[in-house]
């Protein structure tokens, strides 16, 4: 079964967080178990789950400079079925402190290896909530990662930007991790009463066809005021529209599992 799949897109403010939070809780609610990693130097899938990015120990920066063992960093989140390896400010200093390590881009696909196979063999999907950048830390988790997994904001220059991140995917199936592919594209911020959202909608489902999914996410207030109250979505007002939207999303997520056509 796939399982590890980073969340990606190198444009920041396109629902990366909010896919990877609300997803994870829908999937939860299904009886999934799901691990959030937050590879985000911001910390905000970490504190949209309920916990803190100002944890000193159990973070994922700890983990992979070799001071904390994968096991004691993983935290519970405020959903149930949802575990947390959180972030730390630190994370953005890791490509300074690595520079040195000729092996530093496969740091992260040593830690969730072999040797922590039995501890992680609980999850049947682990997700990384990756930074709104090409940095050392996105090409971790393309190098760790199974399947990509990448919101597309429904605005202009978006398919731009998109081209520019299957250039990357493309060199690192070449160099690094031939096995990657990309699962689903998500089309987010979707404004029905908004043309060009339409346009990108047709553009994007003529240029990937079945790897856009279905359910598209719309612009949604409640979506954005979630995280204010340290919650999912789903959590905070599970009947509105952005929170249906996700639901929506993980039903067809796990129909896609169990039909294997990505």
């Amino acid at each position: 079964m796939k399982k590890i799949i980073s969340v990606i897109n190198q444009k920041g403010g396109v629902g990366k967080t909010t896919t990877v939070i609300n997803l994870s809780t829908a999937l939860g609610q299904l009886g999934k178990k799901i691990l959030v990693i937050d590879l985000d130097p911001q910390g905000n899938a970490t504190t949209g789950l309920g916990r803190s990015n100002n944890e000193n120990n159990k973070n994922i920066y700890k983990v992979i400079i070799g001071h904390e063992d994968l096991e004691s960093s993983i935290q519970n989140s405020c959903v149930e079925n949802v575990d947390i390896i959180g972030s730390n400010v630190n994370l953005s200093g890791l490509e300074v402190e690595t520079a040195n390590d000729p092996n530093r881009a496969f740091l992260l696909k040593e830690i969730l290896g072999e040797k922590n196979k039995n501890l992680l063999s609980k999850y049947e999907n682990i997700f990384i909530d990756c930074p709104p950048s090409l940095s050392l830390l996105t090409v971790m988790s393309l190098v760790v990662a199974e399947e990509l997994l990448v919101p597309l904001q429904t605005e202009f220059f978006a398919l731009e930007g998109i081209s520019q991140l299957i250039k990357t995917i493309e060199r690192i199936k070449i160099n690094l991790n031939p096995t990657l592919e990309i699962r689903g594209i998500l089309l987010t911020m979707f404004d029905k009463r908004n043309k060009l959202s339409t346009q990108v909608d047709d553009e994007a489902r003529k240029f990937f066809k079945e790897k856009v999914y279905k359910t598209v996410i719309p612009r949604n207030v409640r979506l954005s005021e979630a995280p204010s109250h340290g919650v999912p979505c789903i959590v905070y007002d599970k009947s509105c529209l952005g929170s249906q939207s996700y639901i929506s999303l993980a039903k067809e997520f796990v129909e896609q599992e169990n039909r294997k056509i990505y």
